[in-house]
C-alpha cells in the first residue's frame, strides 16, 4: 500500500509517509468569518474531509485541525452599531458549521478560534524578534522578509518579483514586502478588538494566527498543511517563512484544492455569479451538492452548473435504486457483510492523489455489475456488489441509505408523492387483474410521463424517480 499526494511545494507527486504512522496530522486553513460561506468554502472543506476519511482508513487515526479566523480587518469592517465584530464572527461561524454539517463534512478534531490563542501568537512573535527575523516599529511588528533566505520557497518566486504586502500600514516598514505580525491599535477600531502586548496594545496579523495555532495543536512539525489554491500566496508563503524562521519544521507536505467556477466563469461578486452555500442548499438536496462538489479531482477547477448538479442527482439515483433493489431481495442476509474489502481499483484510485473521479467510476461499474447480477438471479453476486457499494459510498460520504440524508420518504412532500404513486400502482394492478389492459397501459403511461419508473417484482411493484 502506497499513498501518494501532490505536494504543492515540491510541485510533484510524493509518497505520503506520516511522521507518526499511527496518527496523521493535518492543519487546514478554515474560514475568515466576516460573511457567510459560499460554494468555494464547501468545496475546500469537503476535499479535506474526504482526504481525512481515506487517510484514516489507511493509517488508523487522523488529527485534523481547522481554524476559525474570527479577528481580522474584514471582520472589523463588517461590524455595525447593532452587531459588534465578535457577534458577527460568531454568527457567521455558526453559518459555516451548519453548511458543513448539511453536506456531511465531519467536525475536525480541533477547531480553534484565533481570539483564543493571542498568548501563543505573542510568544511566536517574540521568538522571531529574538532571532532577528522581525522588528517592532511605531506600535506594529513586521516580519523581515530579507532576513529569511528561503522566503518564496513555497510559490517559487523571487522576492523582488513579488507584490508588496498590503496587509498593514507601511509607516514603519523597512521593506514594502515585509508583512505584519502585530498591528498596533488604531483610534477608530473598537476597544474590544485590542490586546496587550510587549509592543503596545493591538491585535495579531492574519498570517501569524495559523502558525501559532498549528504549533499549539500539532507541534512544530506536522504532516499536511491544506487549504485553497488562492491561499498559497501570500498567506501560506508567509506562514512557512515565519514558522521556519522561528525554528519549526512546519508542514512536511502542502496540499491545495482547486478553485470554483460557475458556468465556466470564475466565481466573483463583480460578475454576479457568486453562489452562497445557503442558496445552493435551499435549491438542491445536500447529498447532491456533496456528490457534485466531490466529483471533480480536488486539485482541478470545479464548475458549478445546473448540468453538473443534475448529473450528480442522476448518479445518486442509480446508486440508490440499486441498493433498494438488493434490499428487497436480500432477506435474512441483513444489511451489510462484515469483512468486505474495497475493490482494488477503487483503493488504487484513492491512493493515487485522492483520485475521486476514478473511484466514482469503479463505484458505478460495481452498481452496473450488481444490477446485472440481480437481472440474472445471482443473489450472491448482487450481495457482494451491494457490500462493496456500501463501503465505497461510506468512505466518500455519499451513501444514500445513510440516515443523515433522510432519503426515500422523509418529509411531507415525499410522503404525499408516495401516496399518489401507490394509489396509481394499485389502480394499475386492479386493471390488470380485471384484464382491462387498456386502462392498465394508460395508467402506466401516465406514471412514466411524470418521470417515474416502475419495477415489478415477486414482492410487488416499486417505483423510483427517473433522472437524466
Amino acid at each position: 500500500m502506497t499513498v501518494r499526494l501532490y505536494d504543492t511545494k515540491a510541485q510533484t507527486l510524493r509518497e505520503f509517509v506520516p511522521g507518526d504512522p499511527e496518527n496523521v496530522t493535518i492543519y487546514v486553513c478554515g474560514p475568515t468569518v466576516q460573511s457567510g460561506p459560499h460554494v468555494g468554502h464547501l468545496r475546500g472543506a469537503l476535499s479535506f474531509d474526504i482526504l481525512a476519511r481515506w487517510l484514516g482508513h489507511r493509517f488508523g487515526r487522523v488529527t485534523l485541525v481547522r481554524n476559525v479566523t474570527d479577528i481580522d480587518d474584514k471582520v472589523l469592517a463588517g461590524a455595525t452599531d447593532t452587531e459588534p465584530w465578535w457577534a458577527l464572527a460568531y454568527r457567521m461561524e455558526r453559518e459555516f458549521a451548519a453548511a458543513y454539517a448539511a453536506i456531511g463534512i465531519r467536525e475536525p478534531t480541533y477547531e480553534p478560534r484565533a481570539t483564543g490563542h493571542i498568548p501563543q501568537m505573542i510568544e511566536l512573535i517574540a521568538a522571531l524578534i529574538e532571532r532577528g527575523h522581525a522588528y517592532a516599529a511605531a506600535g506594529d511588528v513586521y516580519f523581515d522578509v530579507r532576513s529569511w533566505p528561503d522566503y518564496g520557497a513555497l510559490t517559487r518566486q523571487s522576492l523582488d518579483a513579488m507584490e508588496p504586502a498590503e496587509d498593514a500600514d507601511p509607516r514603519g516598514k523597512r521593506d514594502p514586502h515585509d508583512f505584519a505580525l502585530w498591528k498596533g491599535a488604531k483610534p477608530h477600531e473598537p476597544a474590544s478588538a485590542v490586546w496587550a502586548s510587549p509592543w503596545g496594545p493591538g491585535r495579531p496579523g492574519w498570517h501569524i494566527e495559523c502558525s501559532a495555532m498549528a504549533r499549539r495543536y500539532l507541534g512544530g512539525t506536522f504532516d499536511i498543511h491544506g487549504g485553497g489554491l488562492d491561499l498559497r500566496f501570500p498567506h501560506h508563503e508567509n506562514e512557512l517563512a515565519q514558522s521556519g524562521a522561528a525554528g519549526d519544521g512546519f508542514a512536511r507536505y502542502w496540499v491545495h484544492n482547486g478553485l470554483v467556477t460557475v458556468d465556466g466563469q470564475k466565481m466573483s461578486k463583480s460578475l454576479g455569479n457568486f453562489v452562497l452555500a445557503a442558496d445552493l442548499l435551499a435549491e438542491r438536496d445536500p447529498l447532491v451538492v456533496r456528490y457534485a462538489l466531490a466529483a471533480a479531482h480536488y486539485r482541478s477547477s470545479l464548475d458549478v452548473s445546473d448540468k453538473a448538479l443534475d448529473e450528480a442527482e442522476a448518479a445518486l439515483e442509480r446508486i440508490h435504486t440499486f441498493l433498494q433493489r438488493v434490499l428487497r431481495t436480500r432477506g435474512e442476509h441483513g444489511w451489510f457483510f462484515y469483512g468486505v474489502e474495497y475493490p482494488e481499483a477503487f483503493a488504487a484510485a484513492m491512493d493515487d492523489d485522492l483520485g475521486v473521479p476514478q473511484a466514482l467510476a469503479v463505484l458505478h461499474d460495481t452498481v452496473r455489475t450488481g444490477n446485472a447480477a440481480l437481472d440474472a438471479g445471482d443473489q450472491d453476486a448482487a450481495d457482494t456488489a451491494f457490500d462493496a457499494v456500501i463501503l465505497m459510498t461510506g468512505t466518500l460520504g455519499i451513501n444514500p441509505l445513510d440516515p443523515q440524508w433522510r432519503r426515500g420518504g422523509a418529509g411531507p412532500e415525499a410522503s404525499a408523492l408516495d401516496a399518489l404513486v401507490r394509489t396509481m400502482i394499485d389502480q394499475r394492478a386492479q386493471a390488470r387483474q380485471d384484464k382491462d389492459w387498456a386502462s392498465a397501459d394508460r395508467i402506466r403511461d401516465a406514471i412514466a410521463a411524470a418521470g417515474i419508473s416502475l419495477e415489478d417484482g415477486p414482492d410487488g411493484t416499486h417505483w423510483s424517480v427517473q433522472h437524466g
